[in-house]
């Protein structure tokens, strides 16, 4: 692989090899302090500003050497998994609003060569002198126009006023700026534009609501469609549970996804959604970028969002990695259709199709994590040595800080669960049980 340093690892990614634009950011920064990249949602901007700053770090210094700034949680703790499965040895934290500002402080006391975090929460350890940004000399503003978004202005000036050492800049947008606000400190970035390079290969249709009960056709159409991953978009947070609750009632497996959710709650959905165990995420535009959810077979928006760029993040979400994807618009013929709503072909749903084929995983829960020294290969031969589980009946295991998700074939789970109940891991006894 053509890469600058050896010290990573791309195989936990399931990598390769680069694509163009990672190649291109890497060689780009080899003479550029300054970059500012574009490039749509799911072309791997992650990979691409990790590995350029990677170059930069110095394994001798034992302060904080890369500051990125992310918007949401979600996205922060994205960007930390996938440094960790870089494999570089670097020490890595992440901050953010919703986790224990005292765990957050206790990792501080060995400052990381990497730290990741949302504005609001990494000015208040800024304010809390619990973190010396002084030696900080690369910057990544990941989402930029999201932070903007959503009013992160101030917070983010007043970091970046603590980096008196910063050399390497490295502003990442799925979407192109007008200008970039001088508190950023840019002033002669070279631009990298792949916006135009998207290669979704997408499908559009339009379902026509007429005198239908919206939700009804929702469901009608669910039962329609293919079996794979589906995302279908609301614009505020009351349709999502009311449209989750309805689906939910009528017997197709949902799980909602908004900002007024608790963090947890939030994560869980995420995974259930990530692991098959839930094949239908009903969620606002909190799901429409900065999250890694692959293999996307269908994006519905049930609600026109009001602006473009947010219609084009959310049907962003399928057609990735150069594989075909499907969108559905519902639209009222009663009411003015945005502009922005592509050419697209009518979709005639079919009443009383069969409900959608049932997940064929269900996730469970086990009270343990990365603080308890508990792994993914520990829990493999747990699973393997108490409750007699081949390979193919083990999905995706998500390790996180002080628990763990696993997803388990449909088939078998109820009957191992009960097997696994109050049993030991690494000598000590945890509780495990189905996922809420």
């Amino acid at each position: 692989m053509n890469t600058p340093q050896s010290n990573f690892s791309l195989e936990k990614l399931g990598i390769t090899s680069l694509n163009e634009m990672q190649n291109e950011m890497l060689q780009t920064s080899e003479k550029n302090s300054e970059i500012i990249l574009h490039a749509p949602t799911g072309s791997g901007k992650t990979v691409a500003f990790l590995l350029t700053a990677l170059t930069k770090l110095n394994p001798d210094q034992s302060s904080v050497q890369l500051l990125i700034i992310a918007p949401t949680r979600e996205l922060s703790i994205q960007i930390e998994d996938v440094f960790k499965k870089l494999s570089t040895g670097f020490k890595v934290n992440t901050c953010y609003g919703g986790h224990s500002i005292r765990v957050e402080e206790n990792n501080l006391s060995v400052p990381p060569a990497v730290l990741i975090g949302t504005p609001g929460r990494l000015a208040d350890h800024v304010r809390r002198s619990n973190i010396d940004l002084s030696e900080v000399h690369s910057l990544v503003l990941d989402e930029f126009d999201k932070s903007l978004e959503m009013g992160f202005e101030s917070d983010m000036t007043e970091i970046i006023q603590e980096l008196k050492s910063l050399q390497n800049k490295y502003l990442v947008s799925a979407t192109k700026l007008s200008e970039i606000p001088a508190f950023t400190q840019i002033k002669k970035a070279v631009t990298i534009d792949f916006t135009n390079e998207n290669k979704h290969q997408i499908n559009y249709f339009g379902v026509q609501i007429g005198d239908s009960d919206k939700q009804e056709l929702l469901f009608e159409l669910l039962c329609n469609l293919p079996e794979g991953k589906t995302i279908i978009f609301c614009n505020h947070r009351e349709p999502v549970v009311e449209i989750t609750d309805f689906l939910r009632e009528n017997g197709v497996i949902a799980v909602a996804y908004h900002g007024g959710m608790e963090q947890d709650d939030r994560e869980r959905a995420l995974i259930r959604f990530r692991n098959g165990s839930a094949d239908f995420l009903v969620s606002t535009d909190l799901a429409a970028r900065g999250l890694d959810i692959p293999a996307v077979e269908h994006v519905i928006h049930y609600q026109l969002s009001l602006k473009e760029p947010e219609f084009i993040h959310r049907s962003g979400r399928t057609g990735r990695q150069d594989a075909p994807g499907v969108v559905f618009m519902f639209l009222d013929s009663s009411k003015n259709i945005p502009d922005f709503v592509p050419n697209h072909h009518d979709y005639e749903v079919i009443a009383n199709e069969p409900l959608p084929e049932p997940p064929k995983w269900k996730t469970i829960y086990i009270s343990a994590g990365k603080k308890d020294k508990v792994n993914k290969i520990d829990i493999v031969g747990f699973l393997h040595k108490i409750g007699g589980l081949r390979p193919n009946e083990i999905g995706l295991i998500t390790v996180m800080d002080y628990s763990s998700f696993v997803a388990i074939s449909s088939d078998i789970v109820e009957d191992v669960v009960p097997q696994l109940r109050d049993q030991k891991i690494k000598g000590k006894k945890q509780k495990i049980g189905f996922a809420r």
